[in-house]
């Protein structure tokens, strides 16, 4: 049986544009919650911003992931917890083109992926535990889109931010979202400033 929840809109476009240029490892300055530093991208650079929208697997069960690609909208990151089943890969090539056909900002999930040769060449941000050659089946048992997941000990709520970059992923919950905004960004204009007179000293650093 499918369970399926309206989606969430709790991110606005105010709230969203300000963490564009943020790092990861900024905001990890300042806590501890909210951050996934075990998951890899596939590729890097990489680059990911865009609201939760989660999907929860029964194991060897990964039909509900179709029902998840066709509420998507862009800009979503697809959310994934396989729970312990890290064995087997929820994701692969051919939805990783849906994914792109629907403008969908990145996938995370805690499972490996397969078809990594074909991933790893496409422009879609995706985080995962690894790879591996034995898949999820469609046998429409069960599962569940847009209620909160556990990813790598982090609780993600639907339609919170989620952040990644080289240095691992961030997520962001609405409420937190403008005080963490306005340090981040406080920080990284003192950094730009630091790093702008340590080029002028040392300019060969920086060739």
């Amino acid at each position: 049986m499918f369970h399926v929840l309206p989606r969430q809109e709790n991110i606005t476009p105010q709230q969203r544009q300000r963490f564009e240029d943020i790092a990861t490892s900024t905001l990890g300055h300042f806590t501890d919650i909210g951050a996934i530093a075990t998951l890899l991208p596939l590729k890097r650079p990489v680059r990911l911003l865009g609201t939760a929208l989660t999907v929860r697997i029964p194991h060897v069960d990964g039909s509900i992931i179709r029902e998840a690609l066709i509420m998507a909208r862009p800009g979503d990151v697809l959310v994934i917890d396989v729970g312990s089943d890290v064995q087997r890969a929820c994701w692969g090539e051919f939805r990783a083109y849906a994914a792109l056909q629907k403008s969908l900002a990145g996938v995370v999930t805690n499972g490996p992926v397969t078809d990594w040769a074909y991933l790893s060449q496409l422009p879609l941000p995706t985080f995962a535990r690894g790879t591996s050659p034995l898949t999820t089946r469609a046998l429409s048992l069960e599962g569940e889109i847009n209620t909160p997941v556990t990813i790598e000990g982090c609780v993600i709520t639907p339609g919170d931010l989620v952040i990644g970059d080289d240095d691992g992923l961030f997520v962001v919950p609405p409420h937190r979202a403008e005080a963490l905004a306005s340090a981040a960004e406080e920080k990284q204009t003192q950094e730009d400033e630091k790093r702008r007179a340590l080029k002028a000293n040392h300019p060969a650093w920086f060739c």
